[in-house]
């Protein structure tokens, strides 16, 4: 059984720790694409906190992670694109909350993985869309600028979605599978 969103153990809190010291420090890796934009493979760092821990520590770990990243590789912190980094592992968190789901115990069928691409996609768009406004109307950023950034990384949080985070929690969902049939004696 997996726990509930809303009960927060020691191994919660450890594993925001771990989500957003991975993300943090992974994020500086990446390939140049458009102005201050870059695709980064961390990306599918959300995707995996999300499906495993929930929305919550999804967010969590995405928001802190980016703060942390933002502070060591600029000293500024982009809060808009920091929120956008929780919205969108918070989205990606949304299956776990999906009747039948349970990463750990390797259950996902296949309407689990439509849906957890469409909530991967949805997420991906609504937290740039988030962070591009935020940064015209709270930053004073140039709109021409933003839209670029946003599709740029839109396009390239996708590929990042599809070709590494969703493959590595359908890895993990298949090796718990064949783990499943394990017991531990007492």
């Amino acid at each position: 059984m997996k726990p509930s969103l809303w009960k927060w153990s020691t191994r919660t809190v450890v594993t925001i720790g771990i989500g957003a010291a991975l993300y943090g420090a992974t994020s500086w890796i990446g390939i140049p694409i458009a102005p201050d934009t870059q695709l980064r493979p961390a990306i599918a760092l959300l995707a995996i906190f999300g499906a495993l821990f929930g929305p919550v520590v999804g967010f969590i770990a995405g928001f802190i992670g980016h703060v942390i990243n933002d502070l060591i590789t600029n000293g500024t912190v982009w809060w808009g694109w920091a929120l956008g980094s929780g919205i969108t592992a918070a989205f990606m968190g949304l299956i776990y909350l999906a009747k039948d789901f349970n990463a750990q115990e390797g259950q996902m069928k296949k309407n689990h993985v439509a849906w957890f691409v469409v909530y991967g996609i949805v997420g991906i768009f609504v937290s740039l869309a988030f962070s591009g406004y935020f940064d015209i109307f709270v930053m004073g950023e140039p709109n021409d600028k933003i839209l670029v950034q946003v599709i740029s990384a839109g396009l390239a949080n996708l590929a990042v979605f599809l070709i590494l985070g969703l493959p590595a929690v359908l890895a993990y969902v298949r090796r718990n599978r064949s783990n499943s049939n394990l017991s531990v004696d007492r």
